[in-house]
């Protein structure tokens, strides 16, 4: 008999997304992140990872066990934040100059914030993920009420995306950049992918809570391998009238298409929407009353699975 392949559930949908090992010994597999006057680790690096990276006089590499990166303030004490924020540029600089990673595309990103750092430090986006640093995300569903039945509005993600092209997704959904708030990013991410005004956007969106969880790239992922990514997820929702339309402002949505519940629940089943954007809806689901611990046996596990406790300072 043919491998049968396991059924999907509301579960497994969580379990791809927060897929990094709950029991794995950290010093036996990875290299730990530090920065200057901070004995707390901010990531975690491949092997491979730390083998390949260009490495300049202001990172010191330690491959004994415990192995760590740390980062060296150049300016010795005098302006430690500048300091370090420039070894990260020039390295992520050189690393696209000489298309060392897959991940980073050829290309600068916006800046992202190293979560619980003592200083205002960011380094590039694309490149977070090789350092194993923790990433921020705002999203936001919008829904409708139509003769007192639910109506979400579900884009399909453009086919040029580096990641998950064609998927569903979720109304709207950015990363956090360095300086600015999850709600300006619900702001800004609604008007730039949905055509949402922001003062329509400002009276009507409502904070849900944060997800947190830990994903790893795999065979999907088209960069490399096995980066691990801590993810923290701000949530949003908002109702929309039911003549309102979203409609895409760059070039980053295909479309959007207003879904009674029941085919959001067959489109997850189906692995129709990318990972993270499935733990979002189940989590919304769950906050709507329509996930319930009277019909989801998994209801306990899927709320711990999407409130992780994530391994560095937050």
């Amino acid at each position: 008999m043919g491998n049968l392949k396991a059924p999907v559930t509301h579960l497994s949908l969580i379990q791809s997304c927060d897929n990094f090992p709950y029991n794995v010994h950290i010093e036996d597999s990875y290299y730990q992140l530090f920065l200057p006057e901070d004995d707390q680790p901010h990531g975690y690096l491949l092997p491979e990872t730390v083998q390949k990276m260009p490495w300049t006089a202001q990172f010191h590499v330690c491959h004994d066990k415990p192995r760590s990166v740390t980062v060296i303030d150049a300016s010795q004490g005098n302006d430690t934040c500048s300091a370090i924020n420039r070894a990260f540029e020039e390295l992520v600089d050189i690393c696209i100059k000489e298309n060392l990673f897959h991940i980073l595309d050829g290309k600068h990103s916006e800046p992202f914030a190293i979560v619980g750092a003592n200083d205002p430090i960011h380094i590039e986006r694309f490149a977070s993920a090789l350092f194993g640093i923790t990433s921020q995300g705002a999203t936001m569903i919008a829904y409708t009420m139509i003769d007192e039945s639910m109506k979400m509005w579900i884009p399909r993600r453009a086919e040029h995306l580096y990641t998950h092209p064609g998927m569903l997704d979720i109304t709207v959904a950015g990363g956090v950049k360095a300086g600015v708030t999850p709600f300006e990013t619900i702001l800004q991410e609604a008007h730039e992918e949905a055509s949402f005004a922001e003062d329509f956007t400002r009276a009507r969106v409502r904070s849900r809570g944060v997800l947190t969880y830990i994903s790893t790239t795999g065979a999907n992922f088209p960069g490399e391998k096995c980066l691990v990514i801590p993810d923290i997820l701000f949530v949003y929702d908002m109702e929309i009238p039911p003549d309102v339309v979203p409609r895409p402002y760059d070039d980053e949505v295909k479309g959007f298409s207003c879904m009674t519940v029941s085919e959001v629940q067959q489109a997850l089943l189906n692995q129709e929407f990318k990972p993270d954007a499935a733990a979002v809806i189940i989590d919304f689901f769950i906050r709507h009353g329509i996930i319930t611990a009277d019909n989801e046996d998994d209801f306990v596990e899927i709320n711990m699975r999407l409130h992780r406790k994530l391994p560095f300072k937050i």
